[in-house]
């Protein structure tokens, strides 16, 4: 198996048809001991005990540094240490550039830039002290091409500011044994698309990527095992796209 023994935190990780709860499923499959961090109304906890004994769920709000310290230092009591993190939290908003107002950029912003800066702060000093650890962020296609089906401009930057962060971290960690990367996933049928498109736009935008079909939360579950693990060894900084070739660049 290639995470066995390793403990993976995963953020935004309660929804059942998420990227995040894909991912543990693979990560546990391959042996690794999961965390779902999520809020309150998204139960993590009997997420977790979805994926069988020995999983944990916690309550943390990935806005609130306090918040993620705290899930942290639960994880590290409860489990004795933190090999992977998966920065996975994230929401969106189809609005135009003119229609974007100071709360709707600080929302957006918030959870998945700011969470994820919150959530690497809160994990990198035990993988410091390890020497070792993964961390992987979760960008969007939306941050390389300027915009997504779903996202407003304010997504497309929150996206693209993972990108840059995960790449400075990467930098700055690499010499203590700790790689950070980036997934840039396409669209993928989530709960975030659910009923938002009609079967013939689908087709249509099927016709328009070269492996002719809209991704699954598999899809990017798999990059996310490959980067944990082992294989992925001398990769960091590495913005990895899974977008069916929506974009090739």
């Amino acid at each position: 198996m290639l995470l066995k023994d390793k403990v993976a935190v995963i953020t935004g990780g309660a929804g059942i048809n998420g990227l995040g709860y894909a991912t543990a499923r693979q990560m546990a499959a391959q042996g690794a001991r999961i965390v779902i961090l999520d809020l309150a109304r998204a139960e993590p906890a009997a997420a977790a005990a979805r994926l069988g004994e020995g999983h944990l769920g916690l309550v943390a709000d990935v806005t609130d540094k306090a918040s993620c310290e705290a899930a942290v230092a639960q994880v590290l009591k409860t489990c004795g240490r933190v090999d992977i993190l998966v920065n996975n939290a994230g929401i969106t908003q189809p609005v135009k550039t003119l229609d974007i107002t100071g709360a709707d950029y600080d929302r957006i912003l918030d959870v998945s830039l700011r969470g994820t800066l919150y959530m690497s702060q809160a994990a990198l000093p035990a993988m410091r002290q390890q020497q070792s650890g993964s961390i992987i962020c979760i960008s969007s296609v939306s941050a390389q091409r300027g915009g997504g089906i779903f996202g407003g401009p304010h997504y497309s930057a929150a996206k693209a500011g993972v990108l840059g962060l995960a790449r400075a971290m990467a930098r700055e960690f690499g010499v203590e044994g700790i790689r950070v990367n980036c997934i840039t996933p396409g669209l993928i049928e989530t709960d975030i698309t659910q009923g938002k498109l009609s079967p013939e736009k689908k087709k249509e935008i099927a016709e328009t990527i070269p492996l002719a079909r809209l991704g699954r939360a598999d899809d990017v579950a798999g990059a996310c095992v490959f980067l944990a693990s082992d294989l992925s060894a001398y990769c960091t900084g590495v913005t990895l796209d899974v977008n069916g070739g929506m974009l090739i660049h």
